[in-house]
């Protein structure tokens, strides 16, 4: 997406569930910023999650401390904006350095889940859930 004449970041679009989150990845000092917020303080709740965002550079065996992420996401809860930054780190990485997609693959990092919400249907008390049956 990015071309590297112009720009100075790689840029990608990871999403899982309701989340969307657009990442930019650049040469810097280890940053990752999430909504305006370092990402220990926008995480803070669990240090599983914040491990689970450094998955693609520790797979490549890349220092996170090489690369600056920038992220605007948005929709869901925690743990599926996580996974949708996770698969735009490592789609943004793979702009940097077209050589990583084999390794990457490999970790199963660049599918996305497919799996959302199914919606309400008319009549019934949610997606799937009906009145309780009685037969007399």
């Amino acid at each position: 997406m990015a071309d590297t004449k112009t720009q100075n970041y790689y840029y990608a679009l990871g999403r899982r569930k309701s989340a969307t989150a657009r990442v930019r990845v650049q040469k810097g000092k280890g940053a990752i910023v999430v909504n305006g917020k370092p990402a220990e303080e926008y995480l803070a709740d669990s240090k599983a999650l914040l491990a689970e965002l450094q998955k693609p550079f520790a797979t490549l065996e890349v220092p996170v401390k090489d690369f600056d992420v920038s992220v605007v996401v948005s929709g869901g809860g925690h743990a599926g904006q996580v996974d949708a930054i996770r698969l735009g780190i490592a789609k943004a990485l793979i702009e940097f350095n077209a050589e990583y997609k084999a390794t990457l693959k490999r970790a199963d990092l660049l599918s996305r889940d497919p799996r959302e919400r199914e919606r309400k249907k008319f009549g019934l008390k949610g997606a799937r859930k009906q009145r309780q049956f009685t037969k007399r």
